[in-house]
């Protein structure tokens, strides 16, 4: 259990994408509600992990490498935070992506 107050509320989630499972995401994204900035895909660490990691684009590598400001969330709860990334949920292990204004562009 955590003490996180979380941007958005359960009730306010909808069914936006499915069968993503799950991903990385910081506090930046699901605690302060900044849009996701950055976001890569690697190969998967479990059968569970879709290998998406999402950032603001604004943590320094410190924030990233305290575990207390990243948890693991469905793929939809981060495409509820930030609608802009379902298009990208598609792409292959290898890919990263940073926003350019309204979209993204690769890395």
């Amino acid at each position: 259990m955590t003490n996180k107050k979380f941007k958005k509320l359960a009730h306010e989630f909808k069914s936006l994408v499915h069968g993503y499972g799950g991903c990385f995401a910081t506090d930046h994204v699901t605690v302060q509600g900044r849009k996701v900035g950055y976001m890569y895909r690697e190969e998967p660490d479990g059968a569970y992990d879709s290998g998406w990691r999402f950032f603001s684009g604004e943590e320094t590598q410190e924030y990233v490498d305290d575990p207390n400001n990243i948890m693991v969330y469905d793929v939809n709860t981060i495409a509820n935070y930030d609608p802009a990334i379902i298009p990208y949920l598609d792409s292959p292990y290898g890919s990263a992506f940073r926003r350019r204004g309204n979209d993204f562009a690769p890395e």
